[in-house]
């Protein structure tokens, strides 16, 4: 690389380093849908909901005795098919193949076993922050 690239190199960079430093606010559904006895602790003792936010985690207050700063649920193609897998409704049948769930406008998720992989979507209208 001759000396004109260097100056590129360094902002790409940087900006990397700056997208791993501040993490992105989940989407209201990866934490509103979480059951509070279920939440995986992602801060410290008085983190603020800006602190835990730019972390990249979930901030809710309102339920004393459970982390307070906690992992989101994990993200999916679609905000309705965001929840916990004990919520999962089926709506296919063993061996479902991703085409034939959506053919169905259902979701799909195969990575976990003994679950369903083909589950109706929840709406959007309850999440919040």
């Amino acid at each position: 690389m001759g000396p004109r690239g260097a100056p590129l190199l360094v902002v790409v960079l940087v900006l990397g380093l700056h997208a791993l430093a501040e993490g992105e606010k989940p989407s209201p559904c990866r934490c509103s849908r979480m059951t509070p006895s279920n939440r995986k602790n992602c801060g410290f003792p008085g983190i603020t909901s800006d602190q835990c936010f730019n972390l990249g985690c979930c901030f809710d207050s309102s339920v004393a005795g459970v982390p307070w700063c906690f992992h989101p649920l994990p993200n999916q193609a679609s905000e309705q098919c965001v929840m916990e897998v004990s919520a999962r409704e089926d709506c296919g049948y063993p061996g479902i193949s991703p085409e034939d769930c959506a053919s169905r406008h259902c979701c799909f998720s195969n990575l976990i076993f003994e679950v369903p992989w083909c589950f109706f979507p929840q709406s959007v209208d309850d999440c919040h922050y």
